[in-house]
């Protein structure tokens, strides 16, 4: 039996390389504009910025995505499962995004209009508003299915 079970790989056509062409352009434009604006960038900190959101990523919060993750999948039943994991995901992505004004990092001494929202509050709103409309997608989707749900 030769080759049973081998898929062949797929060629890359002129769309991959276009794009993957306009991504490198995209990233040296960005680096260039990084260095050519140094005063304002500070490169030597951007570098550190970058490598220790590598670092943090790959060391604390993949590891933490997976494990709750593997929780989920043994702690919730199978229909409601895929909910509660887009919930979560969800959630922890606007908690990691909206971090920073959370703590204030924007803030300008003398300036109100730097961070002029109750971000915490909004944050809360958002929160309740993925679980209420994931919770009623979940529902719906149940209740569609062959029995019932």
């Amino acid at each position: 039996m030769s080759g049973a079970g081998v898929t062949p790989t797929p060629r890359r056509g002129p769309l991959f390389w276009g794009s993957a062409a306009a991504g490198w352009a995209l990233i040296l434009w960005g680096v260039r504009g990084a260095l050519h604006h140094r005063v304002d960038t500070r490169p030597g900190q951007l570098v550190r910025f970058l490598l220790g959101g590598a670092l943090a990523h790959d060391l604390l919060l993949a590891p933490a995505v997976l494990l709750a993750g593997a929780l989920v999948a043994r702690a919730v039943p199978g229909r409601w499962r895929a909910p509660v994991q887009a919930v979560l995901l969800v959630s922890g992505t606007l908690l990691l995004f909206t971090w920073p004004e959370l703590r204030g990092y924007g803030r300008v001494l003398r300036n109100p209009t730097s961070l002029p929202h109750d971000y915490g509050t909004n944050l809360i709103v958002v929160l309740a508003a993925v679980v209420v409309g994931t919770a009623v997608v979940a529902v719906v989707s149940a209740s569609r299915r062959p029995g019932g749900g």
